[in-house]
């Protein structure tokens, strides 16, 4: 299950959990163990928090998060912990909503841990937006526009987010709110003021947003990476790609079919004196060089032969196998060529494939098996975004102010980042899911003797169906491409 990229250096193949044959189940006494590990890990990140009520509070929400509660919202956390109390569920709004201390300094230190249990110097930033429905106006950011969570248009909150992946695992990087343009017109004011938002914040596009959080890591240069893979919403966006390449990292960014490229390098002239008309201001490609095509009509000029078949990652349901064209091609920009890069051609296989279309600033001597990996790699976003929303509640939040939004996630991240450590902790486990691992610490967390000898025999039962469920896929994907 591991190979030597072209460099010589090991690199892992990461597994789905369900492919790993369960081993012996965790314990009991190792189950109740994890309320330890869990006030352990919380004492890492105390120096984020000045005051000890703010620790307190720190530890209630994370608990909160981790619990087994349906709605993952301050009054039921306050009532399934700590009973019927009023002043505590105020005091907990109060701590999250208009509490004072960094939602950044959190993100910051869970950088520096995540550095330290998942770095690798191949690692991979994937970026992402991610929707979160809203009803009403009163909550920062909300307005119409397109959310992903729903796949259209509809009145929410957009998040942008930074996940890590390498062989070791991935996790929660950064986010960013973002603020829609109606939220800069001057009778939007008053809901600023109401929101809670500084004073400086500026328009910034998605794009802008990651690009921002991206040179942050790159200038604190606390987290090893190469890569910083992407889906076509940021794809799409030439000053993107461009500022990542600036940053000395290699996009893998998938983008829309009519993206405009050639295949060899175009002819330019040079502003200056013309022969016919008056003088060029600027350049300008050779009126007799071809045009450049749209990426879509480029699998119409392969052959057979060009296509490659590869099994690029073992999946939850069986290794996933597509078909591979690769190309090296010259960018559009400002209607001038830009720089030479990778365009990967990804075809699925079957009755009615699927096409996707790839570019990659990786240098021409990047290793193809490296290019075919990456496009496997955007899962673990997708992953994280889902986990974060069904165990750790990321979007049951009720706070409505700036403020409220970045210290839900930073503890989002926080309550994702301490599963991913048990995961890593419990490494003769490895079928541990974070599902798993997060039921395993609402059952610390209950402490009834009999809670913890049921979650560890569930848990066990569980993995086992899964390992069973994942040969048996594949064993049908290995016969339908026989």
């Amino acid at each position: 299950m591991s190979k030597r990229t072209k460099r010589g250096r090991l690199h892992a193949k990461k597994l789905p959990a369900s492919a790993h044959k369960p081993s012996r189940p965790l314990t009991p006494r190792q189950v109740e163990a994890l309320h330890d590990e869990l006030i352990a890990f919380h004492c890492l990140f105390r120096q984020v928090f000045r005051r000890q009520e703010q620790r307190h509070w720190s530890a209630v929400y994370l608990c909160g998060q981790l619990s087994n509660i349906e709605r993952k919202t301050m009054e039921p956390m306050i009532l399934a912990l700590q009973g019927a109390d009023p002043k505590a569920v105020r005091a907990l709004q109060q701590f999250i909503g208009q509490g004072t201390w960094p939602a950044q300094a959190l993100i910051l230190e869970q950088q520096g841990r995540i550095a330290e249990w998942l770095g690798d110097p191949q690692g991979i930033v994937i970026v992402d937006g991610s929707g979160f429905p809203k009803q009403g106006d009163d909550s920062v950011g909300v307005a119409r526009q397109y959310c992903g969570h729903l796949g259209k248009v509809a009145n929410c909150q957009e998040g942008v987010f930074l996940v890590y992946a390498s062989p070791r695992g991935y996790a929660f990087l950064d986010c960013r709110l973002y603020l829609h343009a109606d939220w800069f017109a001057p009778d939007h004011q008053a809901r600023w003021q109401k929101c809670g938002i500084p004073k400086d914040i500026s328009f910034q596009t998605e794009p802008e947003l990651a690009t921002a959080m991206l040179q942050g890591l790159v200038r604190r240069a606390v987290l090893p990476f190469r890569w910083v893979a992407c889906d076509e919403h940021f794809g799409q966006n030439p000053a993107f790609l461009d500022s990542v390449a600036a940053l000395g990292k290699w996009y893998f960014a998938e983008v829309p079919v009519d993206t405009r490229v050639w295949l060899r390098m175009p002819p330019v002239e040079l502003s200056g004196p013309s022969l016919r008309g008056p003088a060029r201001t600027r350049p300008r490609v050779a009126l007799h060089a071809a045009r450049p095509l749209a990426v879509r009509d480029l699998p119409l000029r392969l052959s057979k032969s060009d296509w490659k078949r590869y099994t690029i990652q073992a999946g939850s349901k069986g290794p996933i196998i597509a078909d591979f064209a690769f190309l090296r091609v010259t960018t559009v920009r400002d209607e001038l060529p830009g720089e030479r890069v990778w365009l990967v051609i990804r075809k699925s296989v079957g009755a009615a494939p699927d096409l996707k279309f790839l570019v990659s600033n990786a240098p021409p001597t990047c290793a193809l098996h490296d290019l075919v990996r990456l496009s496997g790699w955007r899962w673990p976003i997708e992953t994280v975004l889902e986990e974060g929303k069904s165990e750790v509640g990321m979007d049951h939040y009720e706070t409505r102010t700036w403020a409220g939004w970045h210290h839900h996630m930073a503890h989002t991240f926080l309550a994702h980042l301490f599963l991913v450590r048990l995961q890593l902790q419990f490494k003769k486990t490895p079928a541990l899911t974070i599902a798993q691992a997060r039921q395993l610490v609402a059952s610390a967390l209950n402490g009834d003797p009999q809670v913890l000898i049921q979650a560890s025999a569930i848990t066990a039962y569980y993995q086992r169906r899964n390992h069973a469920a994942y040969h048996s896929h594949c064993k049908r994907t290995r016969l339908r491409h026989r």
